[in-house]
């Protein structure tokens, strides 16, 4: 299967999610080209983007369990 690369914005507001959010991308870290977290502490919040190179399927599966946890947002941008 042809894999894409794309990007994945995560908004995390519940700091309870974090462990399991770093326990799904450790599931996926073979996918995974970088990461980069932001602490917002002005707004309480984290900002994380992650790189990857993936086929769709496991990138649509990944953004999905991620924005399944408790306070956390996640967004998928495609290269063409």
């Amino acid at each position: 299967m042809e894999s894409r690369a794309a990007i994945i914005a995560i908004i995390v507001e519940n700091t309870e999610s974090v462990e399991s959010l770093n326990g799904i991308l450790h599931e996926y870290s073979q996918y995974l080209l970088g990461r980069m977290g932001i602490p917002y502490h002005k707004k309480n919040i984290n900002i994380i983007s992650v790189a990857i190179d993936a086929p769709q399927d496991t990138i649509s599966a990944l953004s999905g369990k991620i924005g399944r946890l408790d306070g956390v947002s996640a967004q998928v941008v495609y290269s063409k």
